[in-house]
């Protein structure tokens, strides 16, 4: 794979810990989290879906952030997602863009954004 994917180097192993405890506190004091990269398409669309939506949401840009690639490998051994976006929505794990999307053509991502509070009613 490539492109919009980093390389699966993860540093050190107490640094992914930390990186672990620091993406669970982000997740947990916020109604709704997207992990993201600024040059990529699918965080972007993730993220112009939610803006579209009205939602109010956290972006962690990965490739911003000096712990970002402890905390994909965090994300990783979290949820078992690699991949970015990595998203969630009342400390629940979404998903990705994919799953974004899906939800949102069910009918059931702008309540899930509602019960939150991340959306007025």
């Amino acid at each position: 794979m490539g492109g919009f994917l980093s390389s699966r180097t993860s540093g050190n192993s107490e640094g992914v810990a930390m990186a672990v405890s620091k993406a669970k506190e982000i997740v947990s004091s916020n109604p709704v989290v997207v992990f993201s990269k600024t040059y990529c398409p699918y965080c972007v669309q993730v993220k112009q879906l939610l803006s579209n939506l009205g939602a109010n949401f956290k972006v962690v840009e990965l490739d911003v952030e000096s712990d970002g690639s402890d905390m994909q490998s965090a994300l990783e051994e979290w949820t078992g997602q690699w991949t970015i976006p990595n998203v969630f929505i009342g400390g629940k794990h979404v998903g990705g863009c994919d799953a974004c999307v899906a939800t949102h053509k069910k009918g059931e991502l702008v309540p899930m954004l509602t019960k939150v509070g991340a959306v007025a009613e």
